[in-house]
């Protein structure tokens, strides 16, 4: 299987210009490698009507193409199942019947982030399996062997982060981004993942399921953010961020993928211009405040 970096967006609404320059620079990591470059739309509980066309459409339109069919992850239930029935058969997973305030309020290990698992269910009794059951249904944990995890990041160096027993599937049957995203990523040969530096955290995580599955850890690079004023990820609330928006506004797609590509330093015109002077060790490592139209 040829190697390959993505896209992968969940159509929840509009991208920003935050996410059309991560996209922006996912596709240029793939293509100064010789990568192929794959589309995902991550779909599994977050779709809105009409949000996955837009966003294809708003890519189009700031240069960045893809590789073969988009891919859904609605369509890959049967993927997901088989993983999960994997780590199942090796004794890696159990019932977890906790409430998301459940967790909330429980007291975390020394040095855990606030909601990590504490791990309230992971040895019930069949007793208690039972009782539980009868209640609500239940989401499949995966019984993690140790509490943190390190990955090598292109941008951050070596990266160590906390892993606790994270969902694998939700009570209401939907499969967790966790998972989904390992087990996606291992089936398209996609071995660089630029994405936001917002999911380094998750990284780790990711990264030991993978071990896990027999599955090669990908290629990271976890890029800076576009913020506002504020230093606050940026969001549609702080007004013109959208290619639509912005074109009300004055600036055509064309206009803003040469802003985008400006804040990265390289040059403006048709991405080719910009591959053509791409050096990952050049990109800024500080977030880019965006000023508005």
């Amino acid at each position: 299987m040829n190697s390959a970096g993505r896209f992968a967006p969940s159509p929840s609404g509009e991208l920003h210009v935050g996410n059309l320059r991560t996209a922006i620079l996912a596709w240029l990591f793939a293509r100064s490698t010789g990568r192929t470059f794959l589309l995902r739309v991550e779909d599994l509980d977050r779709a809105r009507s009409g949000a996955e066309a837009g966003q294809l459409r708003d890519l189009q339109a700031v240069g960045v193409t893809w590789d073969g069919d988009v891919v859904r992850q609605t369509a890959r239930g049967p993927l997901y199942a088989g993983a999960i029935s994997r780590l199942e058969a090796a004794g890696l997973t159990y019932e977890c019947f906790c409430t998301r305030r459940e967790i909330q309020e429980a007291p975390s290990a020394p040095h855990a982030p606030q909601g990590a698992y504490p791990g309230t269910c992971r040895n019930l009794d069949a007793a208690e399996l039972e009782f539980k059951r009868s209640t609500r249904p239940a989401a499949i944990r995966l019984r993690a062997d140790t509490a943190e995890y390190t990955v090598r990041d292109l941008l951050h160096g070596r990266f160590t982060g906390v892993v606790d027993d994270f969902v694998l599937r939700r009570n209401d049957g939907v499969t967790a981004y966790n998972l989904a995203v390992v087990v996606d990523d291992a089936e398209q040969g996609i071995d660089q993942v630029v994405r936001g530096d917002d999911l380094l955290p998750s990284t780790p995580r990711q990264a030991y399921l993978a071990s896990l599955l027999g599955i090669p850890s990908p290629e990271y690079a976890h890029v800076p953010l576009v913020v506002n004023s504020d230093g606050a990820r940026l969001a549609k609330r702080d007004g013109a961020v959208t290619l639509r928006d912005l074109a009300d506004a004055g600036s055509p797609p064309a206009a803003v993928r040469d802003r985008l590509l400006e804040s990265l330093g390289l040059p403006a015109g048709p991405l080719g211009n910009a591959l053509a002077a791409f050096e990952p060790d050049a990109l800024p490592r500080e977030p880019w405040v965006w000023g508005g139209p």
